[in-house]
C-alpha cells in the first residue's frame, strides 16, 4: 500500500514510540557508557572483537531517520500502524530480540576460544555469509595474537537505541554494545554503537550485516 506523506510521518512517529516501549519489555538494561577512548588497542571492542562487517546491503532496505519526524504521535489517533507496515508488532519484537542476542554474543569471547567456536555460539542468529566474515575477522593474525598474549576475556551487553530503516524483509536497528574486557593489562569498559541489519519475516530473523553506526551516516 502506498502511504501519503502524512501517513508516513505518523508511521515513523509511532514506530519510535513502539521501540521506546520495547526497550523496557525486550531489551537488556541500559548500558553505562565508558569515558575511555575507543581507539585504544587494548581498551575497546575494536581491539579484540572482529571488525564490523561492511558487506553492501542487498535487501533493498529503505527508511527515514526517526529524528526527521516532526508530527505529533496523537495525529494518528487509534490507527493500527501495523496494517501499513511490512511486519507485525510481534515480528518487530522478534527481530529486536535476535538483534540484542547477537550483539551480546558479538562482544563475548575468551582468548582460549577458536574462531569457529566464537561464531558457532551465535548459532541461528546470523546468516552464513556473516558467519564467514566474522570468523575470518576473529582470526585476523594481529588481533588474535593480541587477544592470546593478553589473555583477554570479554563480556558483552547491548541495548537498542532505535530503528534506522526497514523494508519488506529487513530491519536495521541502531544498537549500543558494551564490553567489559579483562586481560593481563587490567580491566576496562567500553561501548560502541553499531547499525545491525536483520533479514527475514514473522518470527524468523537472522543478522545479515553489522557496521559502525557512523559509517551508515556517511
Amino acid at each position: 500500500m502506498d502511504l501519503s506523506p502524512a501517513q508516513q510521518k505518523a508511521v515513523f512517529v509511532l514506530v519510535v514510540v513502539v521501540l521506546a516501549a520495547l526497550g523496557y519489555w525486550l531489551i537488556l538494561p541500559k548500558l553505562s557508557h565508558s569515558g575511555g577512548s575507543p581507539a585504544a588497542a587494548s581498551t575497546s571492542p575494536a581491539a579484540s572483537a572482529p571488525a564490523a562487517a561492511s558487506a553492501p546491503d542487498t535487501t533493498g532496505t529503505t527508511g527515514t531517520p526517526a529524528s526527521a519526524v516532526t508530527a505529533s504521535p496523537a495525529a494518528a489517533g487509534s490507527v493500527n500502524i501495523y496494517s501499513w507496515l511490512p511486519f507485525t508488532q510481534q515480528g518487530l519484537a522478534d527481530a529486536a530480540s535476535v538483534t540484542v542476542k547477537f550483539a551480546v554474543d558479538y562482544n563475548t569471547f575468551t582468548y582460549t576460544e577458536t574462531p569457529a567456536a566464537y561464531v558457532a555460539k551465535m548459532g541461528g542468529l546470523i546468516t552464513g555469509s556473516l558467519a564467514t566474515t566474522l570468523q575470518a575477522s576473529y582470526a585476523t593474525p594481529g588481533v588474535a595474537t593480541l587477544r592470546t598474549n593478553q589473555k583477554q576475556v570479554s563480556t558483552g551487553t547491548a541495548a537498542i537505541n532505535g530503528l534506522r530503516a526497514f523494508g519488506p524483509s529487513s530491519l536495521t536497528f541502531i544498537v549500543t554494545t558494551g564490553q567489559r574486557l579483562v586481560s593481563s593489562k587490567g580491566t576496562t569498559n567500553g561501548s560502541t554503537q553499531y547499525a545491525v541489519t536483520v533479514t527475514g519475516s514473522g518470527a524468523s530473523w537472522q543478522v545479515d550485516d553489522i557496521e559502525l553506526a557512523s559509517a551508515g551516516n556517511s
